[in-house]
Order: C-alpha cells, then structure tokens, then sequence
C-alpha cells in the first residue's frame, strides 16, 4: 500500500486484495486468534445480529464458534448475558442485536428518534405502560408471558396490548432486554440493569453517531459510506456528517467504485497470519450485507429460508464456507441424530478449477468436521452436491477427527 504526504489531505491506495484481508482480520478470521474469549469479540464487532432460526445453532452462537472454535453454548450465553451483572443488552442495530453494555449511551440518537415519532408499529396504549412499569418495578426482570401474553390471537404481528407496551418501552430506552429464556426476551428497567455511570451520560445525536461510525470502522477496518451506513443502520447523510470526527482515513481501493474509509490502527499494521477455515452463519457481520461481500469477495449470496422450497437454489439455510480468506462455497446444514447432514453443498466455480479443486474440497470437509464436533456428532454426510464423489469421500476420510 502507499501513502502520500500527511501533511496535505491523504488518500491511501489500497489493492483490493489488501482490503480484504484488512476486513477480515478486522473481523477475527485472519491473525492470532484474540484474546478474552467472547466478550472481547462482542467488543471488538461491536453488534452480534440475533435471529430466530436455529439449525447447527442459533446465529449469535455461531459468530463467536466461526471465530474462536468450539466454544461451549453455556461459555456463550454467561458473556452475553452473564451471570452478575448484565454485560451485553439488545437493542435495534443492524436489525435485532446483542450489543456491549458500554454501547448503551451511544443508540440515545435512536431512542429519541423513536420519542419524536411516538410508535414503532403499533399506537402505544399509556395505561399499559404505566402497569409494566410498576409489574416490572415490583416483581423484577420479567417475560411478555410474565407480563400478560404476547399475542393477541392472530397472525404474528397481531401483537397483544402488553406486547406492544413493552416494546415500546425497549425502544425508547425505558427498559432493557436482559436476557433471552427460550428464546423469549426478559426486559428489566433499565435504571435498575445499566451501570449508573452509562446511564448517566447523555450524549447529543451527533456524538452518538460519530462513535457509532467510528466504531463500524473499526470492526470492518476499511469501508465505504454505505457500509459504515449499514453497519449500525444509520442514514448514508448522517455518516456524511460525522465522518471528519471519526478518526477514519480516506482510502481508494482498487476495484471499488466508490471512496472509502480505514481504521488508521488497521492500515499501520500489515495483515498477515493464519486464516480460520468455518461455515459462517449468513447473519454473520462479515456477510450480513450483501452488497458488501459480493465486491469483498466476489460472492453473491441471499438467505432463502423464507423463499418457497422448489425456487431455492442453495438450500434452507445456506451458510458460507470460508478458507484461505476467501468464500468458497456454501453449505445447508441439518442434524439427524448424532450424523451433521449437509442437505446441499456446493463451490464456487472459480474454487472447482483443477489446480484449486482438492484443496477447495479438503476445506470443505474440514469445516464439516469442525462444525459436527462443535454440535455433538460424530458422523458427516453430504446429500446433494455436484463435487465428484471420491474426492469428496476421500477428503471426508482424510480429516475425520482422530
């Protein structure tokens, strides 16, 4: 990479093979696996995207297993949500997600956002307010069920008065989700579930929005407009706003159409070491945004969980195969027993030519392997693929776990 003068506005060259491995050592999968465990990831992503899907696992299980190993669901879920203190809440990120605890004074931006407009959805009913507010006062950390049900006997969004009571008050910052049980949040308030010296603080939307940016810089280590955009959800404008009191330095990467954005920390120190070999959960930071990983990494890729089987064309819930710091493939997984079933595997063409073929199937089997020790089985099986069957096989037998 070069650098002109510091002393007049700087733009740094990127190739954009250097960009692409800036973001994903940024994002843990390239370098010396980092120290502190979970909670250490969850600040260094800065939001880990929740969803209701749970196949291998949920997704905000699988984040932290793609980039530390098989690190245990219990281990997991005590550095979200602890045991002690909360460490983590969850708020309106990129969509629903866990975020460190010391992110809280920095979404007061959204939060008032949401005051100024007065609904989310669904028009607030006050009086159900005012009796979450002393249920929750009286009796603790509880559940929508707790509270009175969340549904109102319809289709899903057909949400129940106290459902929509308090969710409205997780929007506009009154309580807090704690914990998950069962899938099913636990809200506290947040006078009693925020450290006093976070919940003091009342920064102004555009110091909340330029850490936000900041730290969106940081977790991708180079970005353009659109992807700090993305990152927390925020408007390409208000990035516009903030961008000089970030501390981001403006680069041009090669290939991309549009100028971007680096972490100074990240440009000083050249990206090198080994690089993690897993199936990533598609709500995984380095992929939740399509557009940013089709020009990453040149792959395309859509969640079809919620289109009609017979149109699917990667299967259910098709997770990428990362290796070499590249996106190889994908794979739709299931478990049957103790057997891990890839329903659907495939490569990239570009990973199938002759000189890259084994090495992209030994991959392949390799994250296979890894992923079944993690969920518990003991046996891997592949369905449908058009990779040849005996170098499958053979790479399959080749990393079996001794």
């Amino acid at each position: 990479m070069s650098c002109r003068s510091i002393a007049r506005v700087v733009e740094v060259e990127l190739s954009a093979d250097e960009a692409r491995r800036i973001q994903l050592r940024a994002q843990g999968f390239l370098g010396t696996r980092q120290k502190g465990g979970v909670p250490a990831m969850l600040e260094r992503l800065g939001a880990v995207q929740l969803d209701t899907i749970s196949v291998l696992a949920r997704s905000h299980e699988l984040v932290p297993y793609a980039r530390l190993g098989p690190v245990g669901r219990t281990a997991v879920e005590d550095a979200y949500w602890g045991p002690g203190a909360p460490k983590a809440f969850e708020y309106w990120a990129h969509a629903a997600s866990i975020l460190p605890m010391d992110e809280w004074p920095l979404f007061a931006f959204r939060r008032r956002a949401y005051l100024r407009r007065g609904r989310r959805w669904h028009e607030v009913p006050e009086d159900v307010c005012d009796r979450i507010r002393d249920r929750l006062k009286t009796d603790g950390p509880l559940t929508t069920r707790e509270l009175g049900g969340a549904k109102a006997g319809g289709e899903w969004w057909d949400w129940s008065e106290h459902k929509i009571g308090i969710e409205w008050l997780l929007d506009v910052g009154e309580v807090v989700c704690v914990r998950r049980v069962g899938w099913r949040r636990v809200y506290d308030l947040a006078e009693r579930a925020v450290p006093p010296e976070l919940l003091a603080q009342d920064l102004d939307d555009d110091a909340c929005l330029t850490a936000l940016v900041a730290r969106a810089g940081r977790a991708l280590g180079v970005a353009t407009r659109g992807d700090l955009a993305d990152y927390y959800r925020i408007k390409q404008d208000q990035v516009d706003r903030v961008i000089d009191g970030t501390g981001l330095v403006p680069v041009a990467v090669a290939g991309w159409p549009r100028r971007a954005w680096a972490d100074p920390e990240a440009l000083a120190r050249p990206p090198r070491g080994r690089h993690v070999t897993t199936l990533l959960s598609p709500f995984d930071s380095l992929v939740w945004d399509r557009a940013r990983a089709s020009r990453v990494f040149g792959f395309d890729h859509r969640l079809e969980a919620y289109v009609p089987k017979a149109k699917r064309v990667h299967g259910y819930f098709a997770m990428p195969l990362l290796s070499g710091g590249r996106l190889l493939g994908r794979v739709d997984p299931a478990r049957e027993g103790r057997t891990l079933v890839a329903r659907q595997a495939s490569l990239e063409p570009w990973a199938t030519t002759p000189a890259r073929l084994e090495t992209s199937v030994t991959a392949l089997a390799t994250a296979l392997w890894r992923a079944a020790a993690w969920v518990d089985c003991d046996n891997v099986h592949v369905d449908r693929t058009d990779l040849p069957r005996p170098l499958l096989t053979k790479a399959l037998t080749d990393t079996t776990p001794t």
